[in-house]
Parts: C-alpha cells; sequence; structure tokens
C-alpha cells in the first residue's frame, strides 16, 4: 500500500502522515522480534518554513533542546567525532562521503600507500545547482554497500535530490525506513533546515519539501500511543502541541 498526504506545514503534514499509517498500514513483523503497522508513503511539506514549525508530540530526543542538536548533528556535523562508536552520521555521510581504503603501487619509491577518497555532496550539489538549477544530477546519497549490509543499524536516510524550480529549492528525501512516531517528525525538521543550509548558499527560497518512505511503521509497543495520538488528531485536539519556533526554542533552554 502507498499514499500520498500533503499539508502546508511540518505539523499538519506530519499529522495526516500518522493517520494513513494508523488506519491504512499492514501489520508485518520485523528484524527487532516485534510487528508493526506499515505503509509505503510520501509526504509533501508545501511551505516547511511557515509557522508554526513544531509538533511536541514529534520531539522524542529525552530532552527538549535535543531536537536542535539533531539539527546541528544533520547540517553542522557535532557528532562526526562518535562516527566509530554510532557506524555513521547522516552529516558524515552526506557531507564527508568515503569510498573506502585503496592501495595504490608507487613504482619510483617501490612502496604502497593509503588513499581515501573523500566526496562532499552537499557541496557538490551547491556546485551543480549554481552551474545548472534544472539539473537532474544534484543528489546526495548514504548507503555503502561494502559496510551498511552487515551493520546491525545501518542508515535509514538513503538519498537526498534537489533542484531549483521558479527560484526555490525543493527537496526530496528517500528513507528506507522511517518510525512515524519516534523518529519521522525530527527527522523532516532536520532535513528542511539543511535544504534552508543548501538554499542560503544558492542565493534562493526555501520550496516545497517531500519525505518519501518505502516503510513507514509504527511499532506495537506503540499501538496505545498511537490510537489515542489519531483521535486527538481527528478531534482537533493536537493542534495544543503545535508550537512557533521562537517559543520553544525559549521553553527549550528553560527546561536545561
Amino acid at each position: 500500500m502507498f499514499v500520498y498526504v500533503k499539508g502546508i506545514t511540518l505539523p499538519e503534514a506530519w499529522e495526516k502522515s500518522i493517520v494513513e499509517v494508523w488506519k491504512k498500514g499492514i501489520i508485518v513483523d520485523t528484524e527487532y522480534g516485534e510487528r508493526s503497522k506499515d505503509i509505503s508513503i510520501a509526504i509533501e511539506v508545501e511551505n516547511p518554513f511557515v509557522e508554526p514549525r513544531i509538533h511536541l508530540k514529534g520531539i522524542v530526543a529525552g530532552k527538549l533542546k535535543g531536537l536542535f542538536e539533531y539539527v546541528d548533528e544533520v547540517v553542522k556535523g557535532i557528532h562526526d567525532d562518535k562516527v566509530k562508536e554510532y557506524g555513521y552520521t547522516y552529516h558524515d555521510r552526506l557531507f564527508n562521503y568515503t569510498v573506502g581504503v585503496n592501495l595504490i603501487d608507487i613504482p619510483a619509491k617501490g612502496s604502497k600507500v593509503q588513499f581515501k577518497a573523500r566526496t562532499n555532496q552537499i557541496d557538490y550539489i551547491i556546485r551543480k545547482l549554481k552551474e545548472a538549477p534544472y539539473s537532474r544530477r544534484a543528489q546526495a546519497i548514504t548507503w555503502k554497500p561494502w559496510i551498511d549490509p552487515n551493520s546491525e543499524y545501518p542508515p535509514c536516510l538513503q538519498r537526498i535530490w534537489c533542484r531549483v524550480i521558479n527560484r526555490k529549492l525543493v527537496m526530496h528525501v528517500h528513507m528506507r525506513s522511517n518510525d512515524a512516531l519516534k523518529a519521522s517528525f525530527m527527522n523532516m525538521f532536520a532535513f528542511t533546515e539543511l535544504q534552508r543550509y543548501i538554499a542560503e548558499r544558492l542565493g534562493v527560497e526555501v520550496g516545497y519539501y517531500l519525505h518519501i518512505a518505502d516503510s513507514y511503521h509504527i511499532y506495537e509497543n506503540d499501538w496505545k500511543w498511537a490510537e489515542k495520538f489519531v483521535g486527538q488528531i481527528e478531534s482537533g485536539k493536537s493542534r495544543r502541541f503545535w508550537m512557533e519556533t521562537e517559543h520553544f526554542k525559549k521553553i527549550a533552554v528553560r527546561s536545561c
């Protein structure tokens, strides 16, 4: 089952996606020993920077300022020093993609040297779209087929694709897997901040954001929470959890 939802703001689009997976998702087994409700989805956010941008129900970082720390992890790489511990970070894969270590012969010296090929894919997107705003090639990937298939927790984000349309940067994000309740809102919030980062360097405005997930799911342990949340969404009561970013920042700082 594939569904498409559209909202003007991040909270609106996210809520619509939760309703869809709850009502239309199929029950499947998972590799973590519990079932999930699962659906394939495309979520379009028409104006990702229109306020309110915050949905309190979507922030599951343990502390309120964790949302902004996650943004800094994706956009600024504040946790790149922990790549060996974590296995990857999105920032490292996007800004510092490494294809591996090769041994290269140096005949004149009769020895070999190690070489790592690194690519800043976000810089490439910016350069490409400055050269050809209409290009179909402005993309970045995360998957490393020589590493990730053997990882217990491989990256969920797979690819980012960008294009400038009518002087606005649009971004499509492709996820192989996305926890609808406990990850997707923070993912979308952070990736739209990356979208803004690229748009500012191109000197254009931010356009729509499209979030595509092959497996958009709610784990069985969260079904009661999801059912209650869907009821709040359908009654309109969930809107009390929507908040403007500056207001949320003040609360987050005070909670530290």
